[in-house]
């Protein structure tokens, strides 16, 4: 919605400027957008005069203009047809900025010839759309004389309309809400009736009250149409409307100036002397729709849901209510008597047809919000004042159809709710001003009954009040108490398996691995291959028809996000997911676990990268159970006795007994990654949480000094026999119990099964890593040291390989 500041001011008695006024409508709750102000863009335009004009040596087309300016006489080169000798135009000089073409004048040579400026158009000014030439002015206008005062530009102020406010789209509705905010007086001017000289030649027939309810219009014949008066042209290029003819003309401003939607039908094309408003029509047995031609030269289509206004006893539509009007019954220069349509639409068909038919007309755009019904006839009667005094013409009696709306009911209303729902401390009197000059009426007494206006039909209750008069009042006025001071605030307490959680969730992020986080469902047949699926776990109402049943593993959900990352080129995952599982023999139904997997792909190597990344999977493993505070030293590996997804030969489980299992980790089986459309090899882990032990104690949340070892380590080799059976792990775990001080860490380096180790045994390598703490040893203390390195090995099974 747009207006000018001296149109609000017809409507308002006030001295505020244009800052003043948009200041004021923010703090009323009207959302300026901008504030276009047009005399700065014109500032460096003025009128001048050509005083002749002659072809120009090296182009037909254009002419080499002497030219009287402000800054004395000047050079020009112009290639518009109307330039000519005499003529009084506007200048732009070197260095001003043309905002219809968007540049900054420089001077520079024209096929030769320097222009020392430029002659203005009605376009590149931007005060017209489009125009022929340079803009021809009155004679009589002196050189010099400011581009701003020739074409009347003022500011004008664009701001946003909320749906619930339809009175806003009206420059009085705009005025009386600054008026009540004592910005100024209200001096809208009051509607007086046109007496009508005879009765109406065309009569109205609603048939489809529930689409327009009431239907005012008279005839006014001998007008005179033609283009409208400068002041009346002026205004609506001002707010961005193009001036079409008088007749037009003055619905539009009635409609920006009231809120108040009107059509002008040319009287001599309508057929039947009768207009009917009816729903749209379907031809029967052809099932075709009818459709209308409208004032845009558009074909619609017209359904049974839209408002039809229709003559020749409701046979041929000639327009949309409160939409658009057709082609067919349209004004022209040589209209000479019309009829004046004022009627009110339902919103909801109205808004529904725009919709439908994707038409967003300034009609359109009003009644589907609610205009004032109150007004109908009113604004009729202003119309046909406007058009008589612009037209001429001589007026029919007014004819009205269908039922007039019932105003909006009175409710009562307790004044004390202002200060209990906003905290203002006003009396009364104020309270009551403040409504009366938004037009609700007021019966006081011992209780309040409050009367909305007919044009604040979204007015229902008290609160409504409460918000109209903090909102007068001025939302800078609202007290402002600070919350009561409750101390230091809580930092929060997290249970053990809060804190657990978070510290996996760092961990592993650390570890370089990224959080996925996913559905708690997956797809049945997807859950049968990991051991789920069962009929008591599907989902009644699920949100996907692939995810019907509830994840008896996080591991296909993290499978599936790896496989998709590998489809867009990033095929070397590392994800995780912490949350919940479901399993049908759990005594809840429910395990929290710690998921991780990656999708090692590394550059085509002859070593291969699984083995190596398998280690480092394990690795990680170890480090976040410790971070969790599992007894890792306690810990049993078991092989062999994964489940069926898991890799046989490539998979273990560490366990706390047979019962306990806590971790399952490995290779997946290719038959599981094939059939969820994944390449492998992928490895994974899962950690049961609620299996994970809590740790004895409290756990420190500072760390301790480094215990860092000033001495050099120092590395053994040993090769043992053992059986092939025998886990590497449970062998490694015996040699560094050799001597807990000493040995700081056991490696396998290499498992080898063959010639010279006998059938059913195997050979594994180790590297010990021995830290001396207090001084370096001696030969003697590292024999000693080997000696029961080995005799550890001998209760293991093992036997140092000859």
């Amino acid at each position: 919605m747009k207006f000018t500041l001296s149109w609000l001011k017809e409507h308002l008695d006030t001295d505020a400027d244009i800052a003043a006024v948009a200041d004021a409508m923010t703090m009323a709750g009207l959302e300026v957008e901008e504030v276009h102000d047009p005399i700065a863009a014109l500032a460096p335009f003025t009128v001048a005069r050509i005083v002749s004009a002659e072809r120009h040596p090296n182009a037909d087309r254009l002419q080499v203009c002497q030219v009287e300016t402000v800054d004395g006489m000047k050079e020009i080169v112009c290639g518009a047809p109307n330039a000519r000798a005499g003529l009084t135009t506007i200048y732009a000089p070197i260095g001003a900025f043309v905002p219809g073409l968007g540049v900054t004048l420089v001077e520079k040579p024209v096929r030769g010839v320097v222009s020392n400026g430029m002659l203005c158009s009605a376009s590149e000014l931007e005060l017209a759309v489009e125009s022929d030439g340079i803009l021809e002015l009155a004679d009589d206008l002196a050189v010099g004389t400011p581009a701003a005062g020739v074409f009347g530009a003022e500011p004008v102020i664009d701001f946003e309309v909320t749906p619930n406010r339809p009175d806003w789209l009206g420059v009085a509705g705009i005025a009386r809400d600054l008026a009540a905010a004592s910005l100024g007086q209200l001096k809208t001017p009051s509607v007086v009736p046109v007496a009508g000289s005879y009765p109406s030649p065309i009569t109205v027939r609603i048939e489809a009250p529930e689409m327009c309810p009431t239907f005012s219009g008279r005839m006014i014949r001998g007008v005179k149409n033609g283009p409208s008066p400068e002041w009346l042209q002026q205004r609506l290029t001002a707010i961005g409307l193009r001036s079409i003819n008088r007749l037009v003309d003055v619905t539009n401003l009635i409609a920006y100036d009231r809120c108040r939607p009107l059509h002008v039908y040319d009287a001599a094309k309508l057929v039947g002397g009768e207009i009917v408003v009816r729903g749209g029509q379907v031809a029967s047995g052809a099932g075709e729709h009818e459709h209308l031609i409208a004032l845009d030269g558009k074909t619609y289509t017209v359904d049974p849901a839209m408002c039809v206004i229709s003559d020749a006893a409701g046979e041929r539509p000639i327009g949309l209510g409160g939409v658009m009007g057709g082609e067919s019954t349209g004004c022209s220069d040589d209209t000479v008597d019309v009829f004046l349509e004022s009627a009110w639409f339902d919103p909801i068909v109205t808004a529904q047809t725009g919709r439908t038919l994707t038409i967003s007309s300034d009609a359109q755009y009003r009644f589907a919000r609610g205009v004032d019904p109150a007004f109908m006839v009113p604004g009729l009667e202003l119309a046909t004042r406007l058009i008589m005094d612009l037209c001429g013409g001589e007026p029919s009696e007014v004819v009205v159809a269908g039922q007039a709306l019932a105003g909006p009911a009175p409710f009562a209303f307790d004044p004390a709710r202002v200060g209990q729902l906003t905290g203002l401390s006003l009396d009364d009197d104020r309270i009551a001003e403040i409504l009366t000059r938004l037009g609700f009426e007021i019966a006081r007494g011992a209780s309040w009954t409050v009367t909305p206006p007919s044009w604040r039909r979204d007015v229902e209750g008290p609160a409504d009040l409460v918000e109209e008069v903090a909102r007068i009042q001025g939302f800078d006025d609202l007290p402002s108490t600070p919350l009561p001071d409750q101390g230091a605030p809580s930092r929060g307490v997290l249970n053990p398996r809060q804190a657990r959680v978070r510290r996996a969730r760092r961990a592993l992020a650390a570890m370089g691995y990224a959080e996925a986080v996913t559905w708690s469902f997956t797809k049945q047949s997807t859950a049968a291959l990991f051991g789920g699926g069962d009929d008591r776990l599907l989902v009644e109402n699920p949100i996907a028809a692939d995810l019907d049943c509830m994840r008896p593993s996080a591991l296909p959900n993290l499978i599936q996000a790896a496989a998709r990352n590998a489809a867009r080129g990033h095929a070397d995952a590392a994800l995780f997911e912490i949350g919940p599982v479901y399993l049908d023999d759990s005594p809840t139904g429910q395990r929290t676990v710690i998921a991780g997997l990656i999708a090692p792909r590394s550059a085509r190597h002859w070593g291969g990268a699984a083995e190596e990344a398998l280690f480092g999977l394990k690795g990680d493993l170890m480090a976040l159970l410790e971070e969790l505070g599992a007894p890792v030293g306690s810990l049993q590996l078991v092989q062999g006795q994964n489940r069926d997804w898991w890799h046989p030969g490539r998979s273990a489980r560490l366990q706390l007994g047979p019962k306990t299992v806590m971790v399952e980790f490995g290779a997946l089986h290719p038959r599981v990654l094939k059939a969820l459309d994944a390449d492998g090899p992928m490895l994974a882990f899962e950690i049961v949480l609620d299996a994970v032990p809590e740790p004895r104690g409290a756990r420190s949340k500072a760390r301790g000094p480094a215990n860092l070892a000033n001495l050099m380590p120092l590395t053994r080799d040993f090769a043992f026999v053992v059986e092939d059976a025998k886990a590497a792990g449970d062998l490694t775990r015996a040699v560094a119990g050799a001597d807990k001080a000493l040995i700081a860490d056991v490696r396998v380096f290499d498992v080898y099964r063959g010639a010279g180790v006998p059938e059913g045994m195997k050979s594994v390598a180790l590297e010990v890593v021995i830290q001396p703490v207090e001084a370096t040893l001696t030969e003697a203390e590292i024999e000693a040291l080997s000696a029961r390195i080995v005799a550890a090995a001998g209760k293991a099974g093992a036997t140092l390989r000859a």
